[in-house]
């Protein structure tokens, strides 16, 4: 199981660029480690973070085994109008989570 933390500001303008923060808590086992009897761990990586404010995505990245244990991810993104920001993860195993945040307009 995976705990997600997305953060937003509490309020923004019209036409603002906001930071949207995510922290992602997962393992992220390259699949290029020993384990203690000597064989590979299996590879377990997330593959694909998307962003989609009402249904329109924003951001998306595609991560790769270089990236550490409970990836952070930073993405600036231009509001103009209030909606729900949802971030979804995909990954090895049929991984899949999803996290929302509201984006308020003042």
């Amino acid at each position: 199981m995976a705990l997600a933390l997305v953060r937003t500001p509490a309020l923004a303008r019209p036409g603002e660029v906001i930071e949207v923060r995510v922290l992602l808590q997962h393992v992220m086992e390259t699949g290029y480690r020993p384990g203690a009897d000597g064989q590979l761990l299996p590879r377990d990586i997330v593959r694909r973070v998307e962003a989609r404010l009402d249904g329109e995505l924003v951001f998306a990245a595609d991560l790769f085994p270089a990236i550490a244990a409970n990836p952070y991810l930073a993405f600036p993104m231009l509001v103009t109008t209030s909606g729900t920001l949802i971030v979804s993860f995909q990954g090895d195993h049929g991984f899949a989570h999803s996290e929302s945040a509201p984006i308020r307009i003042a």
